[in-house]
């Protein structure tokens, strides 16, 4: 490691298993699935009919019913998500630098749903009848920049929107800062809202998802033999990352450390993962460089596990690259079984289970996981959780268009 070292001391997440840092681990620890059939629309149409739906959140206890009215469903995650963050760290942001304080989001989609919507309306009632404040909430920026004036927050801001790797690239690059002494303290995350018909159509259009709507909470079954593709979701996390030392210094809990990042492409194909998975694993590898660790230091990988027939058999053979021999050894789960796949706040959600993980000292199971495919023969943790201890933990995240994202978290000490 070189450069500052980064802490995460603050945790916020809204997912269909759980809202908040305890919500989530509760969730985890329940080892069940939430995904359902979808009840936001209508989806007969489609041949997919099942996702991880957000059902009891509401905006306005959070952010108050006037600024819930100017925001998109992703700006209210995002800003909830952040808010649960910053009260979970303990920090008040009035005694900080502002100029030293960020906001790092990920989104695949942005505000689309909201889009989509509006356009229902300019349709049926003509450009009258489209909410005015629409162009300042469907870009994807509106997430960073909706954080950043809520909290009056002048660093660095940003929302890249980089497919399903998204929310794990904004905490790597927020990790990036802060190293690089750019900034002491950032939100950094991501969030997701892609539940409308069209948006959702799109994907069942080209038979990207599963469909097995019978058994709506068994549809997402990473590394499964009978995986028959991804189950959309909604939801975001928010991590609040700070320098190590001020934060020791405040006497702040620390739920792990971001001590690698690694980011590549395959330049190959906008949905297939490169054959292989090389790029996948030279991500991987970058990120254990950065931590300055090797593959025999991971005690646990926290895998894009997509339940896709393509992703998981390519994911498992570039683990097999970066571990080699002991690629057997390493226990690995894949939690989008238990909420399905929110695009590009998965990365953001699954960094939080890693850091809740580390703190808790027990790693989730990959639920669904009945039959293993006889491509994905590593140690994916089937049926149950496994209490452990280990000090380095890696989390990848795999996106449409080849994207290949990896962190590395520590224990913290």
């Amino acid at each position: 490691m070189t450069g500052r070292r980064v802490v995460i001391t603050g945790i916020g997440a809204v997912t269909p298993i759980g809202a908040g840092v305890d919500g989530l681990w509760r969730g985890i620890r329940a080892e069940r699935s939430a995904v359902r059939t979808v009840s936001r629309f209508d989806p007969e149409p489609f041949r997919s009919r099942c996702a991880g739906q957000v059902d009891d959140f509401d905006p306005v206890e959070f952010l108050g019913a006037k600024r819930s009215k100017r925001m998109d469903r992703c700006s209210q995650f995002a800003l909830s998500a952040s808010r649960m963050a910053l009260e979970d760290s303990g920090i008040r942001l009035e005694a900080e630098d502002r100029d030293r304080t960020g906001a790092l989001m990920g989104t695949a989609l942005g505000g689309v749903a909201l889009g989509e919507l509006q356009h229902e309306r300019y349709l049926t009632g003509g450009i009258r009848a489209v909410d005015p404040g629409v162009a300042l909430t469907v870009f994807a920026g509106a997430a960073s920049c909706n954080v950043a004036i809520e909290f009056g927050i002048t660093g660095p801001n940003l929302t890249n929107g980089m497919s399903c790797a998204s929310g794990a690239i904004a905490i790597g690059e927020a990790f990036r800062t802060i190293q690089r002494d750019e900034a002491d303290l950032i939100f950094a995350g991501g969030s997701e809202a892609p539940l409308a018909p069209l948006t959702y159509g799109a994907f069942a259009l080209i038979r990207a998802m599963s469909t097995r709507n019978d058994d709506p909470a068994g549809a997402s079954r990473p590394f499964d033999v009978d995986r028959d593709g991804f189950v959309m979701a909604e939801g975001a996390a928010v991590l609040l990352l700070e320098e190590r030392s001020r934060a020791i210094a405040r006497g702040a809990r620390v739920y792990a450390e971001v001590v690698g990042f690694g980011l590549s492409n395959d330049a190959y194909h906008m949905a297939a993962p490169l054959p292989g998975g090389g790029q996948a694993a030279r991500a991987m590898a970058m990120a254990l460089r950065a931590a300055n660790i090797g593959p025999a230091d991971v005690g646990y990988i926290n895998a894009h596990g997509s339940s896709t027939p393509l992703n998981d058999p390519t994911e498992t053979r570039a683990i097999r690259t970066v571990f080699g021999d002991r690629a057997g050894q390493v226990p690995i789960s894949g939690t989008k079984g238990y909420y399905g796949h929110a695009l590009g706040a998965s990365g953001a959600i699954e960094a939080a289970i890693c850091a809740l993980a580390s703190t808790h000292r027990w790693i989730p199971p990959t639920i669904n996981l009945a039959t293993a495919d006889p491509a994905c023969d590593l140690d994916y943790l089937p049926g149950t959780g496994r209490a452990t201890d280990p000090e380095f933990i890696l989390s990848n995240s795999f996106g449409f268009g080849g994207i290949n994202a990896a962190l590395v978290f520590r224990r913290a000490d």
